[in-house]
């Protein structure tokens, strides 16, 4: 079963990390039910085995593509993110003073304070990308215009996933031009 949880998640997030195109540096949230995995309720059946498989098939694909892994913490923690002191620092996120623990922060968020080299709590980010793992709406820390993103991988153990990705804002009117993710070079007209 344990086997199972990390390959869907490395399926998952390598999925999504090629339709992104994320950039090392980038910002990756993981929402993720620990519960809804071994296939109970939202917050009240937490299983740290769970968060660890899951752990073992989404860090070390992030890790590989120099894409910071940012896992957001349950309500009880206010949703707070936990990542690595120096993304924290490179993106200017104010540090506050809190450890999750299973039930107070979530499986997840603890199995990845826990492997992390310099772990800290910070309350938001704008990620670039993200998955949720059994609804735990991750919308709150995705940069402003959120891109849904349907994969292969449908599931992590029990629990449904949902995947975005991230774009800038297109501003202006009916004159304005705009360089998009996959073009080669803008190009002014004269």
């Amino acid at each position: 079963m344990y086997e199972t949880i990390t390959e869907q998640a490395r399926a998952a997030v390598t999925e999504l990390l090629e339709t992104a195109a994320l950039r090392p540096g980038d910002l990756f949230v993981v929402g993720c039910s620990s519960s809804e995995i071994a296939g109970g309720h939202i917050g009240h059946d937490s299983s740290v085995a769970c968060a660890k498989a899951a752990y073992a098939g989404i860090a070390p694909v992030l890790a590989a593509a120099g894409v910071y892994l940012c896992a957001q913490c349950c309500e009880h923690l206010n949703r707070a993110i936990i990542m690595e002191r120096k993304a924290a620092e490179r993106y200017g996120y104010e540090i506050v003073g809190v450890v999750p623990q299973p039930k107070a922060g979530g499986s997840f968020a603890t199995v990845t304070w826990a492997n992390m080299e310099d772990p800290v709590a910070v309350e938001t980010v704008s990620a670039h990308a993200g998955i949720d793992i059994g609804g735990t709406l991750i919308g709150m820390h995705l940069r402003r215009v959120a891109v849904p993103v349907r994969l292969k991988t449908e599931v992590i153990g029990e629990a449904r996933i949902l995947c975005a990705r991230t774009r800038p804002k297109y501003i202006g009117g009916e004159r304005a031009h705009y360089v998009f993710e996959d073009s080669e070079a803008y190009k002014v007209s004269e």
